[in-house]
């Protein structure tokens, strides 16, 4: 009997050793993943060459793609991704303002011209009288095509607005232009029906644009504009020194990444130094 008892016992040992194993080696692999949340293009296209690099640490990176500028920040802010990669600065701080969410900057990676697409004219200067041009109408997006337009002598804005600016900060349009203000991603479905579209970069590539070949116009590589709209990884507060996040950003802005933008995405998408 006392045999059987010690068996008993040493068995039960054993057992719970190896589920204790088992569990952590399960936490060890979870604590080694890195969840995203990403526009399709080309947030989504860099990550999926990140992964490669990132498994040969023992990373496992899960990304989800994302059609609209809300979810990805919404599932960052309630624990359900560790990150997100779709937006520049501008966008996060008004969308941080706007939402009371308290999400921040883990890193910079990669900037995107915005410009000026051609839709049923392909050049500026056959603009007429109540043409109709599309832009983004959201905040920082909306006045980065305005500026822009402004830039080429379309319209001129009120002194001082900035990245503020919306339609009604429009002082002087000689040619009239009527604005259809759209969700970012719907821009570029309405080219057959508009003079012109003013894109962001990701949603210029999804349309099939070339800013090299495509764009009437463009804000130059190094502006100053370019630079402020840098595309970053964004986190919520607290987070950005996790371990992982660190990794991910390190992997992202590495030679081999730089190399993928820059033969991929014809001038459209540029990798950021800091």
């Amino acid at each position: 009997m006392k045999k059987n008892i010690l068996k008993a016992v040493v068995i039960g040992t054993l057992l719970v050793a190896s589920l204790t194993g088992c569990k952590k080696e399960e936490k060890a692999s979870e604590d080694k993943v890195i969840t995203v949340a990403a526009s399709a293009t080309p947030h989504a296209e860099i990550l999926e060459q990140a992964k490669t690099i990132l498994a040969k640490d023992g990373w496992e990176l899960k990304v989800t793609e994302f059609s609209d500028y809300v979810q990805p920040n919404s599932v960052v802010e309630s624990g359900e991704f560790d990150a997100n990669y779709f937006q520049h600065i501008p966008y996060l701080e008004q969308f941080n303002k706007d939402q009371k969410t308290h999400l921040v900057n883990a890193g910079g990676i990669h900037y995107e011209p915005f410009g000026i697409y051609p839709g049923t004219k392909k050049d500026l200067s056959e603009l007429v009288k109540g043409d109709v041009i599309a832009v983004p109408n959201d905040t920082t997006n909306e006045a980065r095509a305005l500026l822009l337009l402004q830039d080429n002598g379309i319209i001129t804005l009120k002194d001082g607005v900035g990245l503020e600016a919306t339609v009604k900060d429009i002082v002087d349009n000689p040619y009239e232009i009527k604005f259809q203000e759209l969700e970012g991603a719907q821009v570029s479905r309405v080219v057959s029906e508009v003079a012109f579209v003013v894109l962001n970069g990701n949603y210029a590539l999804e349309a099939g644009f070339s800013v090299a070949k495509d764009a009437v116009a463009y804000e130059a590589s190094d502006s100053e504009a370019a630079k402020t709209y840098v595309n970053v990884i964004a986190v919520k507060e607290g987070n950005e020194d996790n371990e992982g996040i660190k990794k991910l950003v390190e992997v992202l802005k590495s030679d081999e990444i730089k190399k993928f933008i820059e033969e991929t995405y014809d001038g459209a998408v540029i990798p950021f130094e800091d």
